[in-house]
């Protein structure tokens, strides 16, 4: 028995959650075990970059920041997600013994009641209770270890929650839910940057299934066993190990999986293939992806995958196509996840549209920075861009419209800035003095030649008489 010696404050709950337990008869027919699936993993939380102006001299451009990425094998690479693999549901338990009391089962609710609400030592409190009963059945037990190992995991107590793990698997090598633990503690193990050991125990998953009898959960044996096929295939991503993962994310495609699990298979194969260094074959994975599933929620990501690998392959026309692509999505399709698409946008823009100006590529930087003005209002959003537009603007001989932008952004800052729109507006301020003083400058060299240099030149410059042949 795990033993835990528990606070005063700790055994008033404990005995609270008995009584209250005992009052509503929780779980009166069966017994409701932790769920084997881990938490949702992180999305990535598409947050609104808010572009700033550069700190350096002026005639520069104020390149607007990207967001930072997180992960990948270049700066520009953004952190992949984490394996979201099909829901596993836990295999479903036979019926309880039956001196297993009410008691019992009422402090194993609360333990799955407390541990999905966060109040973890509570929940511990509870599943601990039930492993130090004197008379508790067999089923109750194991349903208290996963439970308090699924604690942990949501806990972020990975060692504590693999060590669990582990026991439970000794203890019980032939229970129904086996490969539910084996499942578990392999995404427990990859947490911890075991990845080797964790591929291992994803394949323990597939063999438990093969080794249970197949009329017992078969549908649910059957889920858990691409559900390990795809952790295999993202644990080789995580580790680093692209060519592995490109395969293994390519065998999934062909297995019969949900359409949504087989598209985001699609596009973890093409993100592997980019980031082993095969560029050509990324890009064809990509838009094959795209094409096959126009609608998944890894679209945007790709979009701007395959705008920075075309760039990098020197195909500026098809990245610059890409870019616009991103930024004119179909309302309908933005508007089913907002902010996601807002993010790889503005993210995309910048980062391409920067790229352009860089190079000296004014028309396309400015087409770029054009559909990125449309993105927002707001004005820490929009005012940057219109900057580079006018920085655009002065680099294609438009000194005009360049001061309109400038003045503007003088306009919509107002007398008392914002702090992070304060060095915006001195910089608009001081490019607009820098356009008058380069026309009065203009206007002087011209009028002075317009005015004298003809004259000086017939005055000063002597004319050598013409010589004949006779000469």
């Amino acid at each position: 028995m795990i033993r835990h010696q528990p606070s005063p404050s700790h055994l008033v709950l404990a005995c609270f959650a008995l009584a209250f337990g005992c009052a509503v008869a929780w779980a009166k027919d069966e017994t409701v075990p932790p769920r084997s699936s881990e938490p949702s993993p992180n999305e990535k939380a598409a947050t609104d970059s808010v572009p700033l102006p550069p700190a350096a001299m002026p005639e520069k451009p104020a390149v607007i920041a990207p967001a930072e990425p997180s992960r990948g094998d270049e700066a520009s690479a953004p952190k992949p997600a984490e394996a979201q693999v099909p829901a596993v549901k836990p295999a479903e338990k036979p019926a309880k013994p039956a001196h297993a009391t009410d008691e019992i089962h009422g402090l194993l609710n609360l333990g799955v009641s407390l541990t999905e609400r966060g109040d973890y030592d509570a929940a511990e409190i509870a599943y601990r209770q039930v492993l130090n009963a004197r008379k508790v059945a067999t089923e109750d037990l194991k349903t208290a270890l996963l439970g308090l190992a699924h604690m942990h995991r949501r806990q972020g107590e990975l060692t504590k929650a693999a060590a669990i793990y582990e026991r439970y698997l000794k203890d019980y090598p032939g229970d129904e839910r086996t490969p539910d633990a084996y499942l578990d503690l392999g995404r427990t193990l990859r947490s911890m940057g075991v990845y080797k050991l964790a591929i291992a125990r994803f394949y323990n998953v597939i063999n438990s299934t093969l080794k249970l009898p197949s009329s017992e959960g078969f549908d649910h044996y059957q889920l858990l066993a691409k559900t390990a096929q795809f952790e295999i295939a993202e644990t080789h991503f995580q580790a680093g190990e692209y060519a592995e993962a490109a395969k293994f994310f390519a065998r999934l495609r062909l297995l019969d999986l949900a359409p949504t699990d087989r598209a985001r298979a699609s596009f973890k194969s093409a993100y592997s293939q980019r980031l082993q260094g095969d560029l050509d074959g990324a890009v064809g994975a990509f838009k094959s992806f795209i094409g096959q599933w126009p609608d998944d929620e890894n679209v945007p990501e790709a979009r701007y995958l395959l705008a920075v690998t075309l760039r990098e392959l020197k195909r500026p026309q098809e990245a610059f196509r890409a870019v616009l692509d991103l930024l004119h999505a179909e309302k309908s399709r933005v508007a089913a996840d907002p902010k996601r698409w807002a993010y790889w946008q503005r993210r995309t823009g910048n980062q391409l549209a920067n790229d352009f100006f860089e190079g000296g590529d004014m028309l396309n930087a400015h087409a770029i920075y054009s559909s990125l003005v449309e993105l927002s209002p707001e004005p820490a959003w929009r005012l940057p861009i219109v900057y580079q537009l006018a920085l655009c603007y002065e680099r294609l001989g438009l000194p005009e419209r360049a001061r309109t932008s400038y003045q503007s952004i003088v306009d919509g800052i107002g007398a008392s800035p914002s702090p992070d729109l304060a060095e915006l507006g001195v910089m608009a301020a001081w490019r607009i003095e820098h356009l008058a003083w380069r026309d009065q400058v203009e206007k002087q060299v011209t009028a002075f030649f317009e005015s004298s240099t003809g004259k000086v030149l017939a005055a000063t410059v002597p004319v050598a008489p013409l010589k004949t042949a006779a000469q």
